[in-house]
């Protein structure tokens, strides 16, 4: 019972050795995140269409969950850009923004993407999460941060564009061009670029003043809090909302409040594939994050166990107020870069969330959405990683090929549309790839008991002795091209009189497979022709030795291609004298 409570609940494990010292660090390191997340969680929130006081709440009671559930000591859980982005599509398409009805449906779509990310974790699905290949994850994530980025445009501009597409946007942001406020694009434009000084120059500035490293790393960190301050100071002193000014407005001084999803089987059914989406999305995000970071202190995380502590976050936001989180790259790196030791700090994070929701709330009325957007817009350009075109270009086109059909689909058909199609391209590309496996005909370089490629390397090879090596698990997609492939091989009149298929490289052998080599077998036979193998994996042999391929094998079974060189090659000489 201990060592299951231990499993479901890490905090049992790291809070036994719980101190002053990594108190101190997850305080100083919690101070650091929540004034960094208190923007940025009213941003995030924007970004979704929901109330501002969401991104709050999406950041309190998910947070302290992950902390009891989770595994990883510096996974930051909270509201973040592209599951922002997924949200507002995903709801967009079941209620309209603003109502009742839109903020149920964020509910509901934590609700089951909670609910889906813990059924993943108790059954071990992790491995899921493999069907999102590297190459369209970046792709996905590069073209979202496009998308983000340019739909705030209109808060930049003071324009009421709407779209869920690229060129949804940019058309209605053309069309809306006569009315740009110019109150709010100076207040957007200024917001912009300072938070692009603050990414880039602060810290230098400051250390050229003789600043202690933890004060550059507030300040930096501080920098959207300023632009907020700010703009809000301006936008109330100056008037400016009565201006033409959009502002966030009231926004409910209160703890996060009890709340119930919605359970109608009409809305399940309408967003049961983007809470899917959103949770393997998250989770791979998420995970990635975690690694990394737990690398570096020579840790380790328990993916099955993350998708635990995730899922347990989203039901929390499910049930208080909030909608889809997960654990957020740039957030975590400062998370960890400021000394957090436990997950405590992010339960110390949702401390300073709760203060802030109950005590400062009402000073961001006259907060300008443009001030927010400018931080949206920074947030996310550096998730925006064209480089990943080239660099897959240049080392594999199939990737390439994924890579480019993500971004384009993601960004003129929508972002659920674009990572389906991205899931369903990789697995394609690899069915493909794997349906042709590299096949090489390879002989002994001289004076070694290596095998080698013929068309690579000058080798020893005997015309009567044909070895293949087989540089891909067998399976029902390839079969019947090793079929092919030895029949045009050993056509009639030939002088081959023994096929050595080389099994190195082979770890899995299906049935389907299994027919083939028997059909193989038997048309070798037929022609004279001895089949052999060489190098066979245990598991794969086992599974050959529950057949009738190795009792009616027209031909041996060596340990080593070489034993086989040097069997066969003598029974070629001795069968020439």
């Amino acid at each position: 019972m201990t060592r299951l409570l231990r499993r479901y609940l890490p905090v049992l494990d790291w809070g036994r050795t719980y101190d002053r010292k990594a108190f101190s660090n997850d305080m100083i390191a919690a101070l650091i995140v929540t004034i960094m997340l208190i923007p940025q969680s009213l941003a995030y929130a924007l970004l979704a269409g929901l109330p501002p006081e969401a991104g709050i709440y999406a950041s309190i009671a998910p947070i302290v969950l992950y902390a009891l559930f989770g595994t990883s000591r510096a996974l930051a859980v909270g509201p973040v850009a592209v599951v922002s982005l997924l949200t507002a599509s995903a709801i967009g398409q079941v209620a309209e923004q603003g109502t009742a009805g839109y903020a149920i449906a964020a509910l509901t779509l934590a609700f089951l993407s909670g609910g889906f990310l813990v059924l993943m974790g108790v059954f071990r699905l992790g491995f899921l999460a493999n069907f999102l290949s590297h190459p369209v994850i970046a792709g996905f994530i590069t073209a979202s941060g496009i998308l983000i980025a340019t739909s705030q445009l209109k808060h930049i501009l003071g324009v009421p564009a709407h779209g869920h597409t690229l060129p949804d946007i940019l058309v209605a942001l053309w069309t809306q061009l006569h009315e740009i406020n110019w109150i709010t694009l100076a207040i957007g434009v200024t917001a912009t670029a300072f938070l692009f000084w603050v990414r880039t120059g602060l810290k230098p500035t400051l250390k050229r003043l003789g600043a202690a490293t933890l004060v550059t790393e507030i300040a930096a960190k501080a920098g959207p809090v300023a632009a907020v301050v700010g703009t809000t100071a301006l936008v109330w002193a100056l008037d400016l909302a009565g201006h033409g000014v959009k502002i966030v407005g009231a926004v409910p001084q209160s703890l996060p409040p009890l709340t119930r999803p919605g359970f109608s089987a009409e809305l399940l059914q309408a967003l049961l594939v983007p809470a899917i989406l959103i949770s393997i999305i998250g989770f791979v995000e998420s995970v990635s994050v975690a690694q990394t970071l737990a690398a570096k202190k020579r840790q380790r995380i328990d993916p099955d166990q993350e998708l635990i502590g995730l899922g347990a976050a989203n039901l929390g936001a499910a049930f208080t107020g909030g909608y889809p989180v997960t654990g957020g790259f740039a957030r975590s790196v400062v998370n960890f870069d400021a000394g957090a030791e436990t997950p405590a700090a992010g339960a110390f994070t949702a401390l300073g969330l709760a203060i802030a929701a109950v005590a400062l709330t009402p000073l961001v009325y006259y907060l300008p959405n443009a001030a927010l957007a400018a931080t949206i817009i920074v947030a996310v350009l550096s998730l925006i990683d064209l480089s990943i075109l080239q660099k897959t270009w240049t080392y594999s086109r199939a990737d390439f090929t994924a890579v480019a059909a993500t971004i384009v689909l993601t960004l003129t058909l929508g972002v659920e549309v674009g990572v389906a199609a991205g899931v369903i391209l990789s697995v394609l590309l690899q069915l493909y790839k794997t349906s042709r496996p590299h096949v090489a005909e390879v002989g002994r370089v001289p004076g070694s008991e290596h095998f080698r490629n013929v068309l690579r390397h000058e080798v020893e090879t005997d015309p009567r002795v044909l070895s293949l090596r087989i540089d891909e698990s067998l399976y029902f997609v390839n079969a019947r091209f090793l079929e092919d492939l030895v029949q045009s091989r050993v056509t009639e009149g030939c002088s081959i009189a023994h096929v050595v298929l080389m099994f190195s490289a082979v770890n899995e052998v299906d049935y389907s497979a299994l027919e083939s080599l028997e059909a193989v077998n038997a048309r070798l036979r037929d022609m004279g022709v001895g089949l052999h193998l060489s190098e066979v994996k245990g598991p794969v042999m086992d599974r050959l030795k529950r057949s009738h391929l190795i009792d009616d094998l027209n031909g041996r079974i060596f340990l080593s291609q070489n034993d086989a060189w040097m069997a066969l090659t003598d029974d070629t000489r001795a069968a020439a004298e």
